[in-house]
């Protein structure tokens, strides 16, 4: 199987491209949206008009015949995965899309973390560096005491903090069940956690918010789905480093259509972070063990 993803990089790269374009037109969206409906609610809306999507997956779900303790691991999974929505959506709002974009990058390397607090994973010497590296790639990103933190910054670490956690858990998960009932039972509590939030800050959307939301789960859907198909062509070791074109997307989409500043260190902040992740990637590769998601399995 790894020589048959071996043969086909040019399609994983192809495929893993299109995933990130797909992400970043999820971002645009809910830039493009903006404070004109509350975070809780567009996350809310979004998973809610994102349901039709399930339908496949609601047999393997009630044939996989949950245990109390799965059941309580989905429940915790989509308190975290919500907590790290709603903070998403509010970041999205409030901060520039590339800054958003390079903060996101930070989950993978939560994870090495959580992996070797929590799971007993090693974390040797190098991957270490990597990690540490990583986390001076977010000062360079949010240089405090040199620019304002805002809100929105401390939305995103949080965010990435939260991805992790719930990573974490379905990494224990995976082992016991199939994918469509890990991505339907966290779309399913993922709803009714925010349902809630949302009800508590309900504004009524117009046909046209609910258009662009739709259009928001469309293009998740997709994005998820382009990376299968890069992840099924490729192995991470070729797909990691692509990802770094979303920054790329992320800043022009910025510039371009919202008009936001093209901030170099913001850039550099990000390569600094992509290259660290894709040296835990490799490292993870060479001792043919999977720690580490991609970064794009962390988005909403």
């Amino acid at each position: 199987m790894d020589n048959q993803k071996q043969s086909r990089p040019i399609a994983g790269v192809g495929w893993m491209i299109v995933t990130g374009l797909m992400f970043v037109g999820v971002t645009a969206v809910v830039k493009h949206v903006g404070n004109g409906v509350p975070a809780a609610q567009a996350a809310f809306l979004r998973y809610l008009l994102g349901i039709v999507f399930l339908i496949p997956m609601i047999k393997p779900i009630l044939d996989a015949h949950l245990t109390k303790r799965q059941i309580r691991l989905f429940a915790f999974r989509g308190i975290v995965h919500t907590i790290a929505v709603i903070l998403w959506f509010f970041a999205m709002a409030r901060i520039p899309i590339a800054e958003v974009t390079a903060m996101n990058y930070l989950s993978p390397v939560y994870v090495s973390i959580g992996a070797a607090l929590f799971l007993g994973e090693r974390l040797p010497p190098r991957r270490l560096a990597a990690v540490v590296v990583a986390l001076i790639g977010a000062l360079i990103i949010l240089r405090p005491g040199v620019k304002a933190i805002e809100p929105g910054h401390i939305a995103m670490l949080g965010t990435a903090v939260c991805f992790a956690i719930g990573y974490l858990i379905a990494k224990q998960l995976s082992g016991e069940v199939s994918a469509p009932v890990i991505v339907g039972m966290l779309s399913i509590t993922v709803t009714i956690g925010l349902a809630p939030a949302a009800i508590a800050v309900w504004v009524t959307p117009t046909l046209p918010q609910l258009g662009w939301l739709f259009l928001v789960a469309c293009f998740a859907t997709a994005g998820h789905y382009a990376m299968t198909l890069a992840f099924a062509a490729a192995p991470l070791t070729v797909t990691q480093p692509v990802t770094f074109l979303q920054l790329v997307w992320a800043v022009l989409l910025g510039a371009v259509v919202f008009g936001e500043g093209v901030d170099g260190w913001v850039i550099f902040g990000g390569a600094v972070i992509m290259a660290s992740v894709s040296f835990i990637t490799w490292r993870e590769a060479v001792a043919r063990r999977q720690i580490t998601p991609p970064v794009t399995a962390t988005k909403v």
